[in-house]
């Protein structure tokens, strides 16, 4: 038996219509489109739900409903899953290189679905409240990260560093000084002048000659 020899049934296959060959093709002068109209032109496409002109059913329809455009999306990762897996620490870049997740999105979230069997350490930006007490429970540790995305890789939070004191310097001292000074030579200036005022007063009270009082005789 040579492949080359090989011929489907006969009747199987049948001689492709050709369309556009004139009025002896079987097709007709317009070749099935008809004489006039917009379908009877190369070129001519339909919009989606067009109804002849009419209006459409999807707008004819009432819109309800909101759809939130800043809305976040996750990562989902579920407790089972975790399980099955080997290894006891996970974050998400291993789980983006173990092909667990195809895309990080937003951040990984992990669910508590399925149930924890050992002790595991998970890094993750969001867990539900269950997955939390499944992991506790367990005797692992699942820890909070404020990961940044960056084209699908998670990168680590930047480590804040220890901002260094500032050194202290003797202006402020020095500035000061002249203020204190300055108030302290004002002061002694008042007292200088009240008792130069004073002084000043005694000299005038000694200085006027005292005038003798006429007696009782002299008067009369």
């Amino acid at each position: 038996m040579n492949l080359s020899q090989l011929k489907p049934p006969k009747g199987q296959k049948h001689k492709n219509q050709r369309i556009g060959q004139g009025m002896g093709s079987g097709r007709g002068k317009f070749s099935g489109r008809g004489a006039k109209g917009a379908k009877s032109i190369s070129g001519y496409s339909r919009m989606r739900g067009f109804e002849g002109g009419q209006m459409p059913l999807h707008r004819r329809l009432p819109k309800r409903g909101f759809t939130n455009i800043f809305r976040k999306e996750f990562a989902i990762v579920n407790l089972a899953t975790l399980d099955q897996m080997d290894g006891d620490s996970f974050d998400p870049g291993k789980l983006l290189e173990l092909g667990v997740i195809r895309k990080l999105k937003d951040g990984l979230k992990i669910l508590g679905t399925g149930d924890l069997k050992r002790k595991i350490q998970v890094k993750a930006h969001l867990f539900s409240k269950s997955a939390l007490e499944k992991i506790q429970a367990a005797g692992g540790t699942a820890e909070v990260i404020p990961g940044v995305k960056l084209n699908a890789k998670w990168v680590p939070p930047p480590v804040a560093k220890p901002k260094a004191a500032a050194p202290q310097t003797a202006e402020a001292p020095a500035a000061e000084a002249p203020e204190a000074g300055a108030k302290k030579t004002s002061a002694k200036k008042e007292k200088n002048a009240a008792e130069k005022g004073a002084a000043e007063k005694g000299a005038e009270k000694t200085s006027k000659p005292k005038q003798a009082k006429p007696s009782s005789k002299e008067e009369k």
